[in-house]
């Protein structure tokens, strides 16, 4: 079927989307080549096909998400790309669409900024669609990416994500809470998380931080502006690529975020959980987005015994180990580590909301916090 790829009101070029494999098989006129999705490479004078294809491809639900078999069946639906045309790839976190050339559509009638959207499948994805009833698919959660169940709902007028926790201890939405707390009283530049429980079940809440005039570029595609020699280390060649695209404040937000991770020995920052925001009509970039997306975190998935703040855990992006990490951070002047001073204390208020973490849990998570930032205090002075 032939789409015009928009970007807002503007249209970007013509493509051909697979009804079958809902891939864009083909790509025709390119009618405002620098509205281009950022990071989709050249051949020739126009984007190449096969970057623009991962790059459409990539919106979709991931095959991984909790609970998307048993989704997809109710759906009748076998894979999760061919949830994207459904929505017309639109997004609450950019403003990219593709619109049908045969029946075109206006922008400001069907955005999800602005107007209703189902709740069908935010519910399908949460095991809870009404049976025998039909499913609007016109929603973001078809856009959605990250493992974990999630799903968009309008609460007091508010675009709001709604994500659940994982197995044993359902612990995400409850880090997602300290790294809150963390950085407000570090002033990092953050998404809020709030927590909420349902059936029992531990859930995170954030408002939507991208607007009817931004959009969040990942700093995955960030990466793709610019070749990386084999020389260049994966930090270095992100800065660069901000410097070239004239991203303000790189290696400031980079400290923070890194500092923070440290902190909470997040274990899960991917190059698409973090990225930049820019400007979706003037095109100019705005800064780093606000951290968000910190639940795996805080051992999340150990068990209570193997909850030790020197004990080994993974680290991403830039380095495998978050004591290797640590060192990239270039100045740590903005720094108050006497703002953390009783974090712990907050942490034991959060925890002990919960219904399935116990105390010898409790009492471990909130002195390995303390640990980690008596860890962090000595990497200061050392």
């Amino acid at each position: 079927m032939q789409y015009i790829l928009m970007h807002k009101n503007i249209p970007v070029m013509e493509i051909d989307i697979d009804e079958y494999s809902a891939a864009i098989s083909k790509t025709g006129l390119v009618f405002n080549l620098a509205h281009v999705p950022v990071g989709i490479g050249m051949s020739g004078d126009r984007p190449d096909r096969r970057n623009l294809n991962k790059w459409w491809t990539g919106r979709a639900i991931p095959a991984n998400r909790s609970g998307i078999r048993d989704a997809l069946k109710t759906l009748n639906i076998p894979y999760t790309k061919m949830l994207l045309t459904k929505c017309y790839g639109l997004s609450l976190s950019d403003q990219y669409w593709v619109n049908p050339s045969d029946n075109p559509l206006e922008w400001d009638k069907i955005n999800f900024f602005s107007n209703p959207f189902s709740e069908d499948m935010g519910n399908t994805l949460f095991g809870k669609a009404m049976e025998g009833a039909e499913i609007n698919l016109i929603s973001p959660d078809n856009t959605s990416d990250g493992w974990l169940r999630k799903k968009w709902k309008v609460i007091d007028g508010k675009r709001c994500l709604i994500k659940s926790g994982s197995d044993p201890a359902q612990q995400e939405p409850l880090n997602e809470a300290i790294a809150t707390a963390v950085m407000s009283r570090l002033g990092i530049d953050h998404v809020p998380y709030s927590v909420i429980w349902d059936e029992g079940l531990t859930y995170s809440v954030c408002e939507d931080f991208i607007t009817p005039q931004t959009e969040l570029v990942s700093a995955w595609y960030i990466m793709q502006t610019r070749k990386k020699d084999n020389s260049t280390s994966s930090y270095q060649h992100f800065i660069n690529c901000c410097l070239d695209l004239g991203i303000p404040g790189a290696i400031q937000g980079i400290d923070r975020m890194l500092t923070l991770d440290y902190i909470i020995v997040n274990e899960d920052r991917h190059f698409s959980n973090f990225g930049a925001v820019r400007n979706a009509e003037t095109l100019k970039w705005l800064g780093l987005a606000p951290i968000f997306d910190c639940g795996t975190s805080m051992w999340y998935n150990k068990f209570t015994n193997a909850i030790r703040a020197d004990g080994k855990t993974e680290s991403k992006p830039f380095r495998s180990s978050h004591n290797e990490q640590i060192k990239l951070v270039k100045d740590f002047g903005w720094l108050k580590i006497s703002a953390l001073i009783d974090v712990a204390d907050e942490f034991n208020a959060i925890l002990m909301k919960s219904p399935i973490i116990d105390d010898q849990r409790r009492s471990a998570l909130c002195r390995a916090l303390s640990s980690r930032i008596a860890m962090l205090d000595k990497h200061l002075h050392s």
